[in-house]
């Protein structure tokens, strides 16, 4: 892994959320994976973070299953050949765990570098549930490994969905890795709908380096409407960010 990238976060102070990593590699392991850290810019787990193995005697009865439920379907549909791959893997394992807001992003470059480990050492397919995707091990290098491995916006999902009287809602996923919000733009006009994609992208970066915004918070740039507010809301247990959230309303013309 690159030590390029950027880890940093210029914009932090501290927030009182945690960070929180879920991921669940599948494959096939040896009783000790061995796997070579130091070839991934990893200095190991971070401490809060943990890896459990889940043996293929228990995945039948596993309540946390990432392959089954409304997860499975959307992973399935999302990469079947991805998807197929983990479902006959005989083993999983999953690394999860909070800690604190952290100053920098090194936490997520060294978890990073353990999933590339096990990736190595018989990993075939990686699930990451909080941007609701499957990656082959392919698909994992190509995104994960090299200088954009640091980029925010690699980490999180940006979606759009049919919101009120055929406006447009964007929002985000995956913002809880970086102890800051997620982000729901409403009403958004169809033909703004880049441009508000353009806005969610920004505070993800933001957010991601950092920074907090306050409830009544103003997103203010060049050639964008006025009146762009910010309002704190949701919690950790609402399931469609499974994360607190920026609400934002675009203005109406």
């Amino acid at each position: 892994m690159s030590t390029i990238a950027d880890w940093s976060r210029p914009h932090w102070s501290c927030d009182e959320a945690s960070a929180m990593l879920l991921y669940f590699v599948f494959g096939e392991f040896g009783a000790e994976p061995q796997i070579d850290l130091s070839a991934h810019d990893s200095r190991g787990l971070p401490q809060g973070i943990e890896m459990r193995r889940i043996p293929k005697a228990m995945l039948a009865h596993w309540d946390g299953h990432p392959l089954r439920g409304a997860l499975g379907g959307v992973l399935r549909d999302g990469n079947p050949a991805a998807f197929e791959v983990a479902r006959k893997a005989p083993e999983c394992l999953m690394l999860r765990g909070e800690l604190p807001d952290p100053a920098s992003l090194a936490y997520l470059r060294d978890t990073l570098g353990v999933v590339a480990a096990l990736l190595d050492a018989g990993g075939v397919a990686v699930v990451d549930p909080q941007i609701l995707e499957i990656f082959s091990a392919d698909d994992w290098r190509e995104r994960y490994l090299g200088d954009a491995a640091g980029a925010p916006r690699n980490h999180v999902a940006i979606l759009c969905h049919d919101g009120e009287a055929g406006t447009a809602r964007i929002k985000t996923r995956g913002m809880r890795k970086f102890a800051r919000p997620d982000i729901s733009i409403r009403r958004v006009p169809q033909a703004e709908v880049q441009r508000a994609g353009a806005v969610a992208a920004q505070l993800v970066e933001l957010e991601a380096r950092g920074m907090r915004f306050g409830d009544g918070s103003e997103i203010t740039a060049e050639g964008l409407p006025k009146g762009l507010t910010v309002t704190r809301g949701g919690s950790l247990d609402d399931p469609e960010f499974n994360n607190t959230h920026l609400e934002i309303v675009w203005p109406a013309v």
